[in-house]
């Protein structure tokens, strides 16, 4: 890529790209970075909290910080490690930001601010301008953001297969350019995006789903209908997960419950909303919610005309118009089982009767 100044008379002056390395300390560009966190993420901005922060093995994050949503963000420079050592050092940070719970992060925050007195949410919620209403789970999830002036083949293969497998990894490559009279640029491209992949139904290719993704495969009726739902999520601090569709679910005790889930329209299941009931087949996380709580639900569910009970879930095929009441009862009965689901707890022993079913694609 070539990058040109334009001068008061329309003369080109180019700036010539230049090896970073050749001129700057890596602690320079982890400085850039850390007074323009903006510029890292395509979805987010992040909230840096820590600097060099030292982990349990002796290492250290080059830079920690929290995405909107809450989750930790682990910056790590690609120097002039081999590939495969970015690529275990980064995913070892991240494994050591794992265990990090709202306490710990709180007092990463304290000791980069050098202030005893700061709050971890009323900082994140000051920094995205959040409303009082919208409470975050932090550390939920964690994503790794590679950063260097060449990404190789290697890491990008690497990065793109850890998406796949459900790892939030972004690859960050930028170059440096320099002009006569040393003005600077510095370009960012990024060149393997975070969001988690998923093997792609369609045509035998695999595509990579986000909200916008989701609402731009759904009609009219689906668009209308899923944003309130994401909306609602949101507001209640419910955690989304992307694959085919979304999940939606809880976390009871470190365990994720399934609230709802919904699929695209290109799928086997074109637009539908599905909530687990009484399916235990797959033995992942249940809430321990009685049968006779389930049996109510499901009533519910079939009195707003909604909803077809399959015995083992409750769907609702999104193929038509829904008028704005039709879409209050959808979300006050999702809201009645996320109730049901946190009012209960997670189910124990595994053998329970219990099935608020839930779990990930």
């Amino acid at each position: 890529m070539r990058v040109f100044s334009i001068g008061a008379d329309d003369d080109f002056t180019e700036y010539e790209a230049r090896e970073f390395e050749a001129e700057h300390e890596e602690t320079v560009l982890q400085r850039w970075l850390e007074a323009n966190p903006d510029g890292i993420l395509e979805d987010s901005g992040i909230l840096i909290i820590g600097r060099e922060v030292s982990t349990n093995l002796g290492g250290f994050i080059d830079l920690l910080g929290l995405d909107r949503q809450g989750n930790v963000v682990v910056v790590e420079l690609k120097r002039d490690r081999t590939p495969r050592d970015t690529i275990a050092q980064a995913l070892e940070y991240a494994a050591y930001a794992e265990r990090l719970d709202a306490d710990g992060l709180e007092r990463i925050l304290r000791a980069y601010e050098r202030d005893e007195s700061l709050s971890l949410a009323d900082q994140h919620r000051k920094y995205y301008m959040l409303d009082d209403a919208e409470a975050v789970a932090f550390n939920k999830d964690q994503r790794v953001v590679v950063v260097g002036q060449a990404v190789t083949p290697q890491i990008r293969q690497t990065a793109t297969f850890l998406g796949l497998k459900g790892v939030d990894v972004t690859c960050v490559e930028f170059t440096f350019f320099q002009a006569e009279g040393g003005r600077r640029l510095l370009s960012q491209e990024i060149v393997v995006s975070g969001s988690r992949l998923q093997p792609g139904p369609v045509s035998g290719t695999r595509i990579r789903m986000t909200e916008i993704h989701f609402l731009e495969s759904c009609d009219e009726h689906g668009k209308a209908v899923f944003s309130r739902i994401l909306s609602w999520a949101r507001r209640n601090s419910i955690s989304i997960k992307w694959g085919r569709g979304f999940t939606a679910g809880v976390d009871l005790d470190g365990k994720r419950v399934l609230v709802c889930e919904a699929y695209a329209r290109d799928t086997d299941w074109p637009q539908h909303l599905y909530t687990p009931l009484r399916n235990r087949a797959s033995g992942l996380p249940t809430a321990a919610v009685p049968e006779a709580v389930i049996d109510s639900l499901a009533s519910q569910a079939q009195v707003t005309g909604l909803f077809t009970d399959t015995g083992k879930s409750m769907r609702c095929d999104i193929n038509r118009a829904f008028a704005d009441a039709e879409v209050d009862a959808l979300l006050a009965w999702l809201e009645s089982v996320r109730q049901a689901i946190m009012n209960h707890g997670p189910e124990t022993p595994p053998e329970s009767r219990a099935a608020l079913h839930g779990g990930d694609e």
